[in-house]
Parts: structure tokens; C-alpha cells; sequence
């Protein structure tokens, strides 16, 4: 067991003693963060008001902004956020507003690699809940924390639209699909014993800060690693054109004659060998829209006549 770690038999006093001696997370060059200077450099200085300056509104690059402050600085700092709010001519009050809203800002140092597992509904039930559980056991931190040397930072997210890959993990916001507790824990122990690591969709993962630096709106020049949709999240559109099914097109929808600003009504097949497999295969949500075509008038977007049953 490393010198700074607590065992059940330390004194309470003992403990606190060991909790200040372990070792604090360290940046790209490896100085303590507890040692960092939280002044923002020239250079950052300059990059924010870059920002700013994209946009007609110089508020609106606020977001962007704060990732920029974090790259720089591995969390939102107080700093920073002075900085922001004297570029952007607004008050530190409405910048803190935004930056603690929003989960991806952090008011605490982040780790190296942020690793986060989602454990809403569909991931959860297809195994996140038991990934997260094992991760928090194997790394020894809970939720939100970072482990003692500073290369991972844990955290349960929200769904991060990728369900037809569950249960997924995100690291650094990029995609590692169809995760178990044991991949997991291997790939966390990879990024931690500094081996490359690439997304189950192809990109190499960078550090939090790299990323950071990416939302920020500074390219690193790997946007076109990896592909942008998997197989799994083009199954819908391979039965679409194998069956020849087209959304509806919207010169044609309006020259209907219908001005009520709807949107087009999704197609839905009009041959009875069609719409019989359709129904089978659809369930009663397909059914009721069948149907409904049948009873109102063509000129209606399907949804009202949904509606108006």
C-alpha cells in the first residue's frame, strides 16, 4: 500500500495527516496543480478576445470562452472568469452563472483523461450502472473525483446520444461503444500507464486539456479520424433505401397547398404488400398512422390527423 493511503487502523488524526501528504493531479509538465499560478498568460488572454470576436454578439462566444480557460488552466478559475467578463463587457456574477450550470466546466482540476460513463436509462439497463460501479471500486474514487495521481477524472453522465452502441463510455468526449466492466477497467489502466488509446470509432485520445482546446475552436487537425457514424446508427437508413422508402419532398409539400407550416408527414408505404409488412414490422404506432392516412384528407400533415382521432 503506497505511504500516503489510510488504512482502518489510522486515527482520525493520522488520516488527515496522510490525506495532505498524497500526491496532488499534475499538469502536461507534470508541476502540481496546487502549485500553478492561475494567472491567465498574454497568449490566452489574447486567444479569448480572438474568440469574442467571431461572433456579431461577443457574448455568444462565451461558451467557447470557458473551454479555452480550461485548457489553459485545467478547471474554470476565478481568473478566468474576471477575464472573460472584462472582454466580454458583462459582470463576473453572469459569467459564473453560465460556467456553473453547465456540466463540462469544472470548478476543480480535472484529470488527465475525463472518463465518463453514462448511466441513463438504456445504458444503465444494458450494463453502465455495473460499469460505474466497477470503475469507482477499481480506480478508487467516487463520482466526480479524481484519482491521486491525477491521470483520471470520473464522473456518470448523462446520455450521450449514442444508445444504439450501449452501454457506451466517453473519454475526453470521444466514443469508446459497447463497453464491459472489464474493457473499462482496461481502458482506464491503458490511459493511465500512458499507452495510446483510440475510440472504438477511430480517433487517438488526446488529453482533457487538448480537448478543451478543440471546443474552444482551435482544430488539431484530427477532425477527419475515424468514421462519423458507426454501423449500428445506419441500420434505419440501409432498410430505407433497400425498400425505396423517401421522406416526403418539401417543394412538392408545399405546392399542396397546406400553409399551416407543419412539417411534411413522414412517408409511410401506400402499396398493401407494403403497408401490411410496415404494420408487422412497426407494431401499433405504425398501424395507427396507416390507418390514419386512409381516413383524412391527403392535404394533412400526418401528425394532425393523429390529433384529430
Amino acid at each position: 500500500m503506497p505511504s500516503w493511503e489510510a488504512s482502518t487502523d489510522d486515527s482520525p488524526h493520522d488520516v488527515a495527516r496522510l490525506l495532505r501528504c498524497a500526491p496532488p493531479p499534475h499538469d502536461l509538465e507534470g508541476t502540481p496543480m496546487t502549485q500553478q499560478s492561475t494567472e491567465l498568460s498574454e497568449t490566452t488572454y489574447a486567444e479569448l478576445q480572438e474568440i469574442a470576436a467571431r461572433y456579431p454578439q461577443p457574448r455568444s462566444g462565451l461558451l467557447p470562452m470557458l473551454h479555452l480557460v480550461q485548457a489553459a488552466q485545467g478547471r474554470v478559475t476565478p481568473e478566468g472568469i474576471e477575464a472573460c467578463a472584462d472582454i466580454l463587457g458583462i459582470s463576473a456574477a453572469d459569467v459564473s452563472g453560465v460556467a456553473t450550470f453547465y456540466t463540462m466546466y469544472k470548478r476543480r482540476p480535472v484529470g488527465d483523461y475525463h472518463v465518463g460513463v453514462c448511466t441513463n436509462t438504456l445504458c444503465a439497463v444494458m450494463g453502465g450502472d455495473l460499469i460505474f460501479e466497477r470503475l469507482k471500486e477499481h480506480l478508487d474514487v467516487g463520482n466526480d473525483e479524481t484519482t491521486a495521481d491525477g491521470k483520471v477524472t470520473l464522473e456518470h453522465v448523462e446520455c450521450n446520444a449514442a444508445c444504439d452502441y450501449a452501454p457506451v463510455v466517453m473519454v475526453n468526449w470521444e466514443f469508446m461503444d459497447n463497453q464491459t466492466p472489464q474493457s473499462a477497467t482496461q481502458l482506464v489502466d491503458d490511459l493511465r500507464e500512458g499507452r495510446e488509446v483510440r475510440s472504438t470509432r477511430g480517433p487517438r485520445i488526446c488529453t482533457w486539456r487538448e480537448a478543451e482546446r478543440v471546443l474552444a475552436g482551435f482544430p488539431d487537425g484530427r477532425v477527419d479520424e475515424g468514421p462519423a457514424a458507426g454501423p449500428a446508427s445506419l441500420v434505419g437508413l440501409g432498410i430505407a433505401r433497400e425498400r425505396g422508402w423517401t421522406a416526403p419532398d418539401a417543394e412538392q409539400f408545399r405546392d399542396s397547398g397546406d400553409e399551416s407550416g407543419a412539417d411534411p408527414a413522414p412517408a409511410v408505404p401506400t402499396e398493401p404488400a407494403e403497408k401490411s409488412q410496415a404494420i408487422a414490422e412497426g407494431g401499433d404506432s405504425t398501424a395507427k398512422q396507416a390507418t390514419a392516412e386512409e381516413q383524412a384528407p391527403t392535404n394533412v400533415a400526418a401528425a394532425d390527423k393523429k390529433e384529430a382521432q
